[in-house]
């Protein structure tokens, strides 16, 4: 009677239900433990130094054209 019913075994679900946890806990270790917030909050430290950089130097290239166009003027 039972034969010919089709389905997921008890025993298949208790091991995908496993494996997902495993999955889970490698993936939670990994971005705790492997540091991966702190290789992101770096970038971020990285990307805000790089531009503050960027502005400092446009900014001297900005007044060294004024300086050059002030003597093209006298």
């Amino acid at each position: 009677m039972f034969k010919n019913q089709k389905g997921i075994t008890l025993v298949a679900l208790v091991i995908t239900i496993v494996v997902l946890i495993i999955l889970a806990t490698v993936s939670i270790n990994f971005a705790i433990g492997g540091n991966l917030f702190g290789r992101a909050q770096q970038g971020s430290e990285l990307y805000s130094n790089a531009s503050k950089e960027e502005s400092d130097h446009l900014t001297n290239i900005d007044n060294l054209l004024q300086q050059l166009s002030e003597n093209a003027l006298n």
